[in-house]
Parts: C-alpha cells; structure tokens; sequence
C-alpha cells in the first residue's frame, strides 16, 4: 500500500459519519513541504493545528496508515477485510457511515496508529518539539538501570486526542461514540507500556542492564482491539436536553451486561452481513476470496463463502527447499516447485 496523507472528511448529512478519510493524492506527505490549506476536510481546529504543528503532520499520516495496515492483517479472514478504495475521499467508502461495530474498530486502531506513530517519531527525534519521556523513570530496580530513550507516550495520546477529536464536537451519538472509540485506542497505549532493557557486559554477559520505557509492537495494539472489536458493547441512544440545547448519549442495551468501560469498543447500530457487494452499504462481497477449507470459523470455506460454496483449483508456487548451512557464514538452497490447492467462495 502507498503512503497516505490524514485528513478527517465530512459528509454533508449529519447522520453520515465524520471519519477518518485518506487520499491517495497524498502519497508524498513526509517527503515534501506541506500545504495544510490544501488538505480537503479539515475543520478549522485541525486546520489550526496543521499550521502550527506541522512537524509531526507527517507521523500523524503514518499512524494513520499504520492503523489501516493492522486493520487490514486482523480481518484478513473476515467478511469485511477492511478493504480500502483508491482515489476515493473516504477510503473505506460508505461501510463507517454507521456506526457499527467496523467503525468503532477503525476510529480505535487509527487513533491508537496516530498515537503510536508520533509517540516513535518524538522518540527517534525526527522532531524539536518533542522527545524522550523523562517524567516516568522513578528509581531504577535490581541489576538494572536507567538508560536510552524513553518513548512519551502522553505526548503522542495528546497529540491523538486534539487532532482526531477535533471533529467530533456535535452533540449526537455518532460524535460520542466516536470519542469514546478513540480513546479506546489510545488507552491501549498507555496501558501496554513495559521496561524495554539491553544488556552490557563481555561476550552479553549482562553484568549490567539499561532500561526505557517502550510501546508494545503494534500487533499487540491490533490484537487487543481485535477482541474488544468482537465483545463490543452494543447501546441505544438517548436524548435529553442540557442548556444548550438537545444532546445525545449512549446507554448500554442491555442492563444484565457488565457496563463497557472507557476501554470497551461501543457501537449502535447493526452491522450488513457483507456476504454480497452493495454499494449502499459499501459490501464488496466474497466472491472469488480466498478461503480455509479446513476451517470451520469466519475465515472457512463454508462461512466466509456464506453458504454459496466454493471453487478449487491447483497452483504451483516456486520456493526455496533442501537449504544447506556452510561454515561459515552463507546458506544455499534448492529451489522446487510444489503444488497447492487454492479454495475460493463462489
């Protein structure tokens, strides 16, 4: 996938989500001077924040790709793959127009991929307005101190939070939803953050240890949101009026359920079964997707293909066999062709 610029697009009715939307015309963010007035979509806030952060526009972007990369390796085996369309402003199309359990998954890998970007970024110190964290360190433990550069993750979480959130200030359902959702994702930062050590001494003895503080892999983040994408609590939406005016809040559906906290994915509206393309609701469908015949979970033959079957058909791969060590140091390999079978939905 081509690098992507990060603007937030904006659907001119108001129940349409206000969402992460990437272009491919920005595909050379990072590589040259941005002209935050020439992002479509940008609210005057985020406008703002451009202007005067600029630096780390091009580590928000890439957060934002990041969070779609993961998106796309976690529901490879879905329905919905998290499929992107090409010179598109909303480039998952109409599938986050509600507010589904799909969206709440992509405004919190996003959010989180904003916050672990510039959070890597500050640490590497590609920018001057930021750095190492050294407000966390406290007294080192046993056999081990102090050392190298702890990443600040609250800096890349601040960062998240005023740019992501910048759009949803309504006071409707979707806004509230869609704040909840973000930080969601960003929590799941702050709350993996571990001891990173490396060791010195002869021959890696590890006499002695120095240690940071460092985000987990991002896998991790994309695993962690990949199960709160499947328990997801699922609410109704209640009105009420406030001194300015009407304003709209989510309540969990249902009473005997364990309340989500403010780590739990929300959504409130059902999502399409994504069996058949539609472009209403932005389904390509699964004809023709590569399926596991000896799977019976979502990613099977006989449930990612929705009951319509599949077709199968011999393919023969080239790969590297009999691979040989010499000392020292190279490996020499055979190459064989060996042949597999591909199963496709129907």
């Amino acid at each position: 996938m081509n690098g992507y610029g990060l603007h937030l697009c904006s659907l001119d009715h108001p129940d349409n989500l206000r969402s992460l939307a990437l272009g491919q015309q920005y595909s050379t963010l990072g590589s040259q001077p941005i002209l935050c007035g020439s992002i479509p979509g940008l609210v005057p806030k985020q406008l703002r924040f451009c202007r005067n952060y600029i630096e780390i526009m091009p580590s928000v972007a890439e957060g934002v790709k990041l969070g779609i990369q993961e998106c796309q390796h976690q529901f490879r085996g879905r329905r919905w793959n998290c499929t992107t369309i090409k010179d598109n402003l909303a480039i998952f199309g109409p599938v986050l127009d509600k507010a589904t359990r799909e969206s709440a998954f992509v405004h919190a890998i996003a959010s989180a991929g904003v916050a672990f970007a510039v959070t890597r970024s500050c640490a590497e110190g590609t920018s001057t307005m930021c750095g190492c964290d050294s407000h966390h360190k406290g007294p080192p433990g046993e056999g081990w101190k102090w050392g190298g550069c702890s990443e600040d993750a609250e800096f890349g979480v601040l960062v998240s939070r005023e740019f992501a959130d910048a759009r949803e200030n309504r006071p409707d359902a979707r806004s509230a939803m869609n704040r909840h959702n973000n930080e969601a994702g960003r929590m799941t930062i702050l709350e993996n953050m571990h001891l990173r050590c490396k060791c010195h001494g002869l021959s890696g003895s590890c006499e002695v240890k120095t240690c940071w503080w460092a985000q987990p892999d991002f896998r991790l983040l994309g695993d962690y949101l990949k199960d709160k994408y499947d328990s997801a609590s699922e609410m109704v939406v209640e009105k009420h009026r406030e001194s300015r005016g009407w304003v709209e809040t989510l309540r969990a559906k249902y009473a005997f359920f364990k309340h989500p906290t403010e780590r739990d994915l929300v959504y409130y509206e059902g999502s399409p079964n994504f069996c058949e393309p539609n472009p209403e609701t932005g389904s390509f469908g699964t004809r023709d997707r590569v399926c596991n015949v000896s799977s019976h979970g979502i990613e099977g033959c006989d449930l990612l293909c929705c009951g319509r079957g599949h077709n199968t058909r011999t393919e023969k791969r080239k790969e590297k066999c009999h691979c040989i060590f010499h000392w020292c140091c190279y490996v020499s390999c055979q190459e064989c062709v060996r042949v597999y079978d591909v199963h496709t939905c129907k």
